[in-house]
């Protein structure tokens, strides 16, 4: 178990670097100098995280988290993990989580994340999922048709199964819609094999990266409007709403005695309401 965990926690890492790397290398092209913050930062209970922020011209904010936290529940969230009442709330979990804000309305915000869980149980649980200002058929047709390979080289329900609860669970109650072009959302993921599910984990991360930087390219010099700028402003209260209403990392995160600047990461440096 202590192997499977820092196996996790290193490719959690090694991801963060590689997806930092090639967003710095988008920049370049430009030739822009983006601002970047690191920051550490320890959890009371067990563990920490570290939070990695590029400012540029291309990406107006994305925020890279890669946490690592232990301890126990609290009494208000202990009955919602599974395994957590077996272990005497006690649990493990490490993850790496993304959200990018860019500077054109013209190329989609992102998000991905994945995560490892221990408690009484283990799994893994993640997604990644997409939300333009505008939708592009071209776009969305290879958003899905590239998660739909990778998954189906894991298991041909994954992708219709996980694009159902991305659907369902990025989905915005109160004004029914859509937050954007969906993408995959799976928890509680436990084949039986520890090893295949960490190496789909792995895929998944890789995939998102390549699906991402393949859209920024397409659309990333392409001019814009003022009026196309204040729709995606617009478009980011979707997002605000969605992350402070309904985000179960943004709950677990607060209720774990996470660090809130991290948490919060997520939120875009500008937004507008009607």
């Amino acid at each position: 178990m202590k192997e499977q965990k820092m196996q996790a926690f290193k490719w959690f890492c090694v991801l963060r670097d590689k997806i930092v790397k090639s967003f710095l290398l988008v920049e370049e092209r430009l030739f822009t100098n983006p601002k970047i913050k690191k920051r550490k930062w320890n959890r009371p209970g067990g563990g920490g995280g570290e939070s990695i922020i590029v400012y540029g011209s291309v990406f107006e904010k994305v925020g890279v988290n890669v946490s690592k936290v232990y301890g126990k529940f609290t009494d208000s969230i202990i009955n919602e993990i599974p395994g957590a009442n077996e272990s005497n709330g006690k649990f493990w979990a490490s993850g790496i989580s993304l959200v990018s804000h860019m500077q054109s309305p013209l190329v989609p915000a992102a998000h991905m994340n994945t995560r490892l869980i221990y408690t009484s149980k283990r799994w893994f649980g993640g997604g990644m999922d997409f939300t333009p200002t505008y939708k592009d058929s071209e776009d969305y047709r290879y958003v899905h048709e590239s998660i739909k390979k990778t998954c189906d080289e894991f298991d041909t329900a994954y992708y219709p199964k996980f694009k159902e609860q991305c659907d369902n669970y990025f989905f915005l109650q109160h004004r029914k819609e859509p937050r954007g072009i969906g993408g995959i959302f799976y928890d509680n993921l436990d084949s039986g094999s520890w090893e295949s599910d960490f190496k789909f984990i792995k895929a998944i991360g890789e995939t998102f990266l390549k699906i991402y930087l393949h859209i920024i390219h397409q659309h990333m010099q392409k001019p814009w409007t003022k009026e196309q700028r204040e729709d995606q402003l617009i478009k980011r209260g979707r997002y605000v709403e969605f992350n402070l209403l309904y985000d179960r990392g943004t709950r677990f995160g607060l209720m774990t005695d996470g660090d809130p600047d991290a948490i919060m990461m997520s939120m875009p440096p500008l937004v507008k309401w009607l």
